[in-house]
């Protein structure tokens, strides 16, 4: 199904009270056999499997919430509610409900309190039977008492008792009644805290008397949850999983009013931005929005974009940057918490916004440069503000949260801005404390910030390409990184390792040569050296780095490590990792040899064939053109050119064979018409192993003829000598020496050439 009105998202309210997601997909309603009534089904979007369902009970209260939202009980204790996308879909299950039910759509609530499905108990009651009287509030009563609390815990109607509880003319009384404990030998004070001590500020003073009470009503009753009510018993099992959805559609409700308030969110953001404003009274609207923010977080999906467009829309970033940047601990941490919420919602909004900075805006106020300012000046011990921001940066950096982007260049745009305006400012301190062979500060906040910077920087090593990769080697990063390898700190060796690692794992030949030509295994071996076999994290760190080189085979840093460091590790008994190394070095080796000895076989018949060819066979004399006579005048200093790669031309090597064995065979029959030399190299070609010097460039190869036909001979002919070469037998020469010039032209435009 792809009815998109009907597609849903269905929570179930946890053992801690609070909303579980249970998955997205689709809701149907209709007639289920094995139930004996019409069901609600839900089956996932991904896989069609069944989330739910459930029997419509004629007496069971569903409620509809927002326009988009339906909850209801599954027993006593067990709460669900469908969100859905669209307030359509919502209105044609919210009938079906109502059909079964038997009411009236335009009814939020199926069930009231007043109707008859209260209570078995109360069903059979006639109308006649008085209200029920409370027993005397007196000590020998309790017992009553309590029996007829817990026979109303488990009405149907709970919730709209609760509500009633809760009222602002009642709830005192009910905490009050919840300040007697009897393990406890003295009352605690709730009401004393809630009407004293726990003061209510306005950012800005709220006009709506609605709102006001709302917010004074969630308040107490979270407090109520949180603090007053006793460890689980009989409140678990009844009354809390209540209490947490009341909070939930309270916080809802909320946000939803203080929304429709324009003038209220102007004001609020407009004295937020003046330069005027006293701190304490800055602190407090950032206290506002970052409640404000906590709170959306109960919002549908489509209701959170449309709040986090309306917080953007009003200038919460511009104002983020202000805030971020006071030297208020409680300002800054509020900041950072409204900045996590909108980042970890919609990272494109800050992304846009960034760029619009590119070109009007100083770099060091640039909104990331902010960030990553504050990041570094971090003064908490535990670097709390630090390790929240270092996320935020992440997920903006991530490319993966960059794919479904409505702008297609955000990709490419962003992170040319990072490496241009911000990836100097994020590598300033790792670049000031590795000036030397080790690093300056050693003081425990410094490590603990340079750590981040290193698992964000090994991060953008493996998510980014070229532009990593440009600084990495632009700034000779690798190498300052590896000066950490010398720290006290042995989080902070394994930080730079991990970053090395990570490098490794590209199997990069640009990142390949860059370690090699710096030497920079050096660290690493001296760290291994240092730690001198102690079975500890940093030995199966380093051990696993060269595991990985031997398993992946990179021929280049393997050769490295066992040609620079083989003689210092080959005494390393307790792992075969530095063996097994070994060993793969010399199997490379000895293809290397092979790969040699075939090359320098290929270069004696190459450079004896044309000769050979060029004594067999002759046609009439042509000029010869430029790259012919290049190849004339390199022909004597064959010695000098570079080996013959078999790897990039395979096919020359069996054109070569296919060559040596015809000439091989006319050579043999008419070995009165071959000349001494010629003789002798060819049987070095064929019958002896090459010399090492013996080589050919393969480019050269490849421009001259590696196929020679009939009259094809690039020499002139000299009279006499001409005939003499081109009479041999079973050879097509003759015809192509008597031929005139035509045929030969002829027959030059059709034959092939090796490509």
């Amino acid at each position: 199904m792809t009815d998109t009105r009907r597609r849903v998202k269905l929570y179930a309210l946890n053992a801690d009270r609070q909303w579980d997601d249970r998955g997205t997909g689709h809701v149907s309603s209709c007639y289920v056999e094995k139930l004996k009534g019409t069901s609600l089904l839900v089956r996932a979007e991904s896989d069609g499997s069944l989330l739910l369902e459930s029997k419509i009970q004629p007496d069971t209260a569903y409620q509809k919430q927002q326009d988009t939202l339906i909850v209801w009980s599954e027993g006593d204790n067990f709460d669900l509610a469908l969100s859905f996308q669209e307030k359509a879909g919502c209105d044609e299950i919210w009938e079906k409900i109502c059909q079964v039910q038997g009411k009236d759509p335009s009814v939020e609530i199926t069930q009231d309190i007043v109707e008859e499905s209260e209570d078995e108990r109360f069903d059979e009651m006639s109308d006649s039977v008085q209200p029920v009287e409370l027993p005397a509030c007196e000590m020998g009563r309790l017992e009553d008492i309590s029996e007829l609390v817990n026979s109303c815990l488990v009405s149907p109607a709970r919730k709209d008792k609760l509500a009633a509880a809760l009222e602002n003319d009642t709830i005192f009384d009910v905490v009050g009644c919840l300040e007697y404990d009897p393990s406890l030998p003295t009352p605690k004070k709730h009401r004393e805290y809630l009407k004293e001590l726990a003061k209510f500020r306005e950012a800005i003073p709220i006009k709506n008397q609605d709102l006001l009470a709302k917010i004074h009503q969630t308040y107490r009753v979270q407090y109520i949850q949180d603090i007053v009510l006793p460890t689980p018993t009989v409140f678990e099992d009844n009354l809390l999983s209540t209490l947490s959805s009341f909070i939930f559609f309270n916080k809802v409700e909320i946000v939803k009013l203080i929304e429709d308030d324009d003038k209220y969110l102007t004001d609020l953001f407009k004295l937020l931005m003046d330069s005027k404003t006293p701190d304490s009274k800055r602190r407090d609207l950032v206290l506002f929005l970052k409640e404000f923010c906590n709170f959306s977080q109960n919002l549908q999906p489509q209701d959170k974009d449309a709040f986090y467009k309306t917080l953007v829309t009003l200038g919460i970033l511009p104002a983020l940057e202000i805030t971020l940047s006071i030297d208020d601990q409680k300002t800054k941490t509020a900041s950072i918490d409204i900045l996590t919420y909108i980042v970890e919602f919609s990272p494109s909004v800050v992304r846009d916004y960034t760029l619009q900075q590119a070109n009007n805006t100083e770099e060091e106020q640039m909104l990331l440069n902010i960030v990553i300012e504050q990041m570094l000046r971090d003064r908490d011990p535990e670097l709390g503000g630090a390790v929240q921001l270092m996320g935020v940066l992440r997920i903006l950096l991530d490319p993966e949260s960059m794919l479904a982007s409505v702008n297609k260049s955000e990709k490419a745009d962003f992170l040319n801005l990072f490496y241009k305006h911000s990836i100097q400012t994020l590598i300033a301190p790792l670049l000031v404390n590795t000036t030397g062979e080790k690093p300056i500060r050693e003081d425990y906040h410094t490590v603990q910030l340079l750590g981040l910077v290193l698992e964000l920087l090994a991060f953008c090593v493996e998510h980014h390409t070229y532009h990593i990769k440009t600084c990495i080697l632009n700034k000779d990063l690798l190498r300052r990184i590896l000066v950490l390898m010398r720290s006290t700190h042995t989080f902070l060796v394994l930080g730079a390792l991990r970053f090395m690692r990570r490098i490794i794992a590209l199997k990069d030949e640009y990142y390949n040569r860059y370690i090699i030509k710096g030497n920079l295994f050096a660290p690493v071996i001296d760290a291994f050296l240092r730690n001198n076999g102690r079975y500890n994290l940093l030995d199966s760190a380093i051990l696993e780095l060269f595991e990985f080189i031997k398993l992946e085979d990179i021929k280049s840093l393997c050769s490295h490590v066992v040609e620079n460091y083989g003689k210092i590790l080959e005494d390393v008994e307790y792992v075969q990792t530095f063996k097994a190394l070994k060993t793969r070095y010399d199997q490379h080796q000895d293809k290397l040899k092979e790969r040699d000895r075939v090359s320098g076989s290929v270069g004696v018949a190459e450079a004896v064939v044309p000769s050979l060819l060029r004594t067999r066979y002759r046609r009439e004399a042509r000029t010869p053109d430029d790259e012919e006579e290049m190849w004339f005048n390199d022909e004597d200093d064959l010695d000098d050119d570079a080996p013959l790669d078999a790897a990039q031309h395979p096919n020359t090597h069996h054109a070569l064979d296919a060559i040596g064995k015809i000439v091989e065979k006319k050579v043999c029959t008419n070995a009165e018409t071959v000349n001494g030399p010629g003789r002798v190299l060819l049987t070095a070609a064929v019958s002896k192993p090459p010399h090492p010097d013996v080589q050919v460039s393969s480019s050269r190869l490849l421009n001259k003829g590696l196929v020679d036909y009939d009259g094809d001979s690039d020499e002139e002919e000299d009279g006499g000598g001409g005939g003499g070469g081109g009479s041999g037998s079973g050879s097509g020469a003759s015809a192509g020496g008597g031929a005139g010039a035509g045929a030969s032209e002829e027959r030059d435009a059709k034959r092939p050439r090796l490509a």
